[in-house]
């Protein structure tokens, strides 16, 4: 499965086109740009299952780093700032990753 077969491509353009310049990157306007705010809960699974690279049921930091690669290759890393206010944003249980479903209810939120 491809984050396009959820989203379209043209949304994921614009979306990382909003936040190419450091420290512009904001979860919420980009989860609206992309269209996953929009999308089921299962839909939102399954691209947090696109996200979770090493297939451990948790977003972390070392990939949420590349989050934006996800959606466009070659597209600018996160910076650490930005890395770290997006997991305070999501961690409800403080264990320094997002689980499916902190990543549902931020995407949601």
């Amino acid at each position: 499965m491809s984050l396009t077969s959820i989203l379209s491509a043209e949304a994921i353009e614009k979306a990382v086109k909003d936040c190419q310049a450091p420290d512009t990157f904001c979860y919420k306007k980009f989860f609206q740009l992309c269209g996953l705010s929009s999308k089921s809960p299962k839909e939102i699974k399954d691209v947090f299952q696109i996200l979770d690279e090493d297939n451990s049921g948790f977003i972390e930091e070392s990939e949420l780093k590349y989050f934006l690669q996800r959606f466009v290759p070659g597209a600018r890393t996160l910076t650490e700032a930005e890395t770290k206010r997006f997991i305070s944003a999501a961690d409800d249980d403080s264990d320094g990753r997002i689980g499916a479903e902190e990543f549902q209810t931020m995407v949601l939120s």
